[in-house]
């Protein structure tokens, strides 16, 4: 008896593993995709712009995004700028000034003498000259007069000569540093340092070029869009001393101050102090505004990660009407394969065999789908790079991102259709004509 029921347990054929039983459906499922291409090319189209979409829309966000952001962390976020809304015509900056100043140089010594943790401070008069000699080739550049700690707050970086000292700030020296933009301006590719400028009518002594800086492309919380490279630093008595404003009538004593800070965590208790500060010697009135740019940087985190869910939200309806597409083909595709449902049932395909086949047919035809549409979508946004010039960046994020939600569509659609094709009757799908 124990030998016998041996026997029987010998010949008893061994369990297949679970995975080894994808193979054969697979195989079918991509012979049928390929006996069928168009079809199966068509079916795709939803799916592959769907991916593209979400690709190429992510990547111009991202491009603008991180523009903005590194603009924002250039600004520094140890330190508070404070701007001054100057008036474009007599009547409103006469209305302004019978109850506020203006910013002035007594603000900025109030500011210093009431706010602790400051470890740099530069008030700044900022002008576009009527004329400038050598003639630029682009725009005329703008006028900066600051103090030397300026290259503390700004981040500035020498890469020809020097930037001025407090020596040459307190004697009001007739001296200047270029920026990138207004050097390449001025005098192309020779040298600058040991030259001359001609600001209206003040000969000023080029003693160095600083580095580029990056530049927003539009106003940001205050801040112009002006290029930070086409620049003329100079010293702040220099420009108040030696060089005429031709609007000063128009203009506050001194248009900006920046103030760096010993430690971040005390932004937010000094922005506060400010903002009381000028709100007392200003009388309440609106002529001047207190940046911060750590706060800009947490509030664009928060602005990009919206974006994104808006940008995914809006570019899933492509792959939506793309799953509903896959889900029409495949019950078209149970009613012509019928009999073979019904065949493979009768030899002892059970129902999860039929609804694992048509699942994998629906998800390789989403995946291939997925994989044309990211490899479109790159394509997508390197032309609209080029031809728009924006800064566009494909992350992993994106790609990973609009696969995944690609297969997860495809095989969530393709559900139905497997069920119901693991529900037709063996003996009826066979006679089905």
């Amino acid at each position: 008896m124990t030998t016998a029921a041996h026997v029987i347990e010998g010949t008893r054929p061994a369990r297949i593993p679970e995975w080894r039983r994808f193979i054969p459906d697979l195989r079918l499922g991509l012979d049928n995709l390929l006996l069928h291409k168009l079809r199966s090319l068509l079916t795709m189209l939803g799916m592959i712009f769907g991916v593209a979409a979400v690709v190429s829309m992510l990547s111009i966000g991202a491009g603008a995004q991180q523009k903005v952001m590194a603009f924002i962390e250039q600004l520094g976020v140890r330190n508070l700028i404070i701007e001054a809304k100057e008036s474009t015509d007599y009547d409103t900056h006469n209305k302004i000034r019978r109850t506020s100043p203006g910013l002035t140089f007594q603000d900025y010594r109030v500011i210093q003498a009431n706010l602790g943790g400051i470890v740099a401070s530069t008030p700044r008069k900022r002008f576009i000259p009527s004329k400038v000699f050598p003639k630029p080739q682009m725009d005329l550049p703008v006028l900066f007069g600051v103090e030397p700690s300026y290259v503390r707050i700004a981040g500035l970086r020498a890469v020809d000569g020097r930037f001025f000292d407090a020596e040459e700030n307190r004697e009001a020296r007739p001296i200047c540093v270029l920026g990138e933009g207004a050097k390449a301006s001025l005098f192309g590719p020779t040298a600058a340092v040991g030259q001359y400028v001609k600001v209206d009518a003040q000969w000023l002594h080029v003693v160095g070029v600083v580095g580029p800086q990056l530049s927003p492309g539009a106003d940001v919380a205050g801040l112009s869009a002006q290029d930070l490279n086409n620049l003329i630093y100079v010293p702040l008595l220099t420009a108040i001393n030696r060089l005429e404003d031709n609007k000063s009538e128009l203009h506050d004593e001194i248009d900006g101050i920046y103030l760096r800070m010993a430690d971040a965590a005390l932004i937010p208790g000094s922005a506060e102090l400010v903002r009381g500060i000028l709100n007392a010697s200003h009388r309440g009135a609106p002529d001047f505004s207190v940046i911060v740019p750590a706060e800009l940087l947490a509030e664009q985190r928060r602005t990009e990660r919206l974006f994104n869910i808006v940008m995914v939200a809006i570019a899933s309806i492509s792959l939506l009407v793309g799953g509903i597409g896959i889900m029409n083909i495949m019950l078209a595709s149970i009613m012509e394969r019928t009999r073979e449902i019904g065949v493979r049932r009768a030899v002892g395909a059970r129902r999860k065999d039929i609804v694992r086949q048509f699942v994998i047919e629906a998800t390789m035809i989403s995946f291939v789908g997925g994989l044309l549409g990211i490899l479109f979508g790159f394509g997508m946004s390197r032309l609209i790079a080029w031809l728009a010039g924006w800064s566009t960046i494909v992350t992993v994020v994106s790609i990973f991102l609009a696969f995944l939600v690609s297969v997860s569509v495809g095989m969530v659609f393709g559900i139905y259709p497997a069920v119901k094709a693991a529900r037709l009757d063996p003996v009826e799908a066979i006679r089905y004509e």
